[in-house]
């Protein structure tokens, strides 16, 4: 194994890792106590992944994204869900101007052009589907078609947060949708006392505007960011070895008593509606990749591959409908089974 991905050319990876080091501790300033979410959140940023976020209200998760935002550099923009929003509403506004004159001007998503890095879409359960189609589009192409031309994001990166709590006027996404967000981070309150007590009493959590503004601007250079990820990708390794187990673990997966995993009470030849497609697969390769040059290697280790197997191929995984109502509790110990079943190398 060698120590530290030195092996392109000009040694830039060491330089690159260093700056993502230091993101995750700009952005940790603003946000304490969700450390695996930081290095969940790195690890998105420097393998071009959109991100959706769950988690209850009031955790710090719009606090997390505009500190990411601020250390990324780029222009942020932000969407409110709402059950009357249109797709339309997304490229462009119309009003009346101080002449009277009806004017059209470029919306949320067009007005920043080729500098828009962040797109953070709040609440996305709560528009219709029409607009999650659009957005679809923006993440997958990083491109839209407005004003008779085409207009290209091409250091784009969504940001989706999903209302868990409320059901009335929702809209929750497809499994299609589900699978193009590279990434699905559960935000959890902090546990421990000492973060708690801080969150609280510390009158620098109070105030959002000044605790975002303490992270320094522009860590990383978010124009550099496609080259970065395409050179992790390309010097980080994985061996035959290491692409067997990823192989074994999604045969496990599309199959799951074909390696003894038994569930009581469950049909386990009925279970698995749809298993992680490709994509999911490629997904968790390159995170596992990133997390590899995080640590300080350039070679992915199954520990890669098994810290990130919940947040990058749980929510691709769809279950019978008789199931559905247990799906976070029965995925979750399903991930963890064909851990348990499929040896590692």
């Amino acid at each position: 194994m060698t120590a530290v991905p030195t092996r392109n050319a000009d040694g830039s990876l060491v330089a690159w890792r260093q700056q993502a080091l230091d993101f995750e501790r700009e952005v940790a300033k603003a946000v304490i106590g969700q450390e695996r979410v930081i290095r969940l959140l790195t690890i998105a940023v420097f393998a071009r992944g959109h991100v959706l976020l769950e988690g209850d209200v009031g955790v710090g998760k719009t606090t997390l994204l505009r500190a990411a935002a601020r250390a990324i550099g780029g222009d942020y923009e932000r969407v409110e869900g709402s059950v009357d929003l249109m797709p339309s509403d997304l490229l462009y506004y119309t009003y009346l101007s101080e002449d009277g004159r009806p004017k059209v001007d470029p919306g949320p998503a067009l007005r920043h052009g080729e500098n828009l890095s962040i797109f953070f879409f709040n609440e996305i359960n709560r528009a219709r589907p029409q607009v999650h189609s659009l957005l679809l589009r923006l993440m997958a192409e990083r491109s839209a078609n407005a004003f008779d031309r085409e207009y290209r994001f091409p250091y784009l990166q969504v940001f989706a947060d999903r209302n868990r709590i409320e059901k009335e006027e929702t809209f929750e996404l497809p499994a299609a949708a589900r699978d193009r967000f590279f990434m699905e981070v559960g935000v959890k309150t902090p546990s421990d006392q000492e973060t708690r007590q801080e969150l609280i009493f510390n009158q620098r959590f109070h105030d959002v505007d000044a605790l975002v503004a303490t992270v320094k601007e522009g860590v990383i250079d978010f124009r550099q960011l496609p080259v970065i990820a395409a050179t992790i990708q390309k010097y980080v390794h994985a061996s035959q070895t290491l692409q067997k187990y990823v192989l074994d673990l999604w045969s496990a997966m599309q199959a799951p008593a074909s390696v003894g995993i038994s569930f009581p009470g469950i049909d386990m030849a009925r279970l698995i509606r749809g298993g992680g497609s490709p994509r999911g697969l490629s997904y968790l390769v390159r995170g596992a990749r990133v997390n590899a040059w995080l640590q300080g290697r350039d070679i992915v280790l199954p520990e890669d591959i098994r810290s990130l197997f919940q947040e990058i191929i749980a929510h691709r995984i769809f279950l019978d409908p008789v199931y559905e109502l247990r799906q976070e509790g029965l995925t979750r110990d399903l991930c963890a089974a064909i851990f348990a079943a499929v040896p590692a190398p």
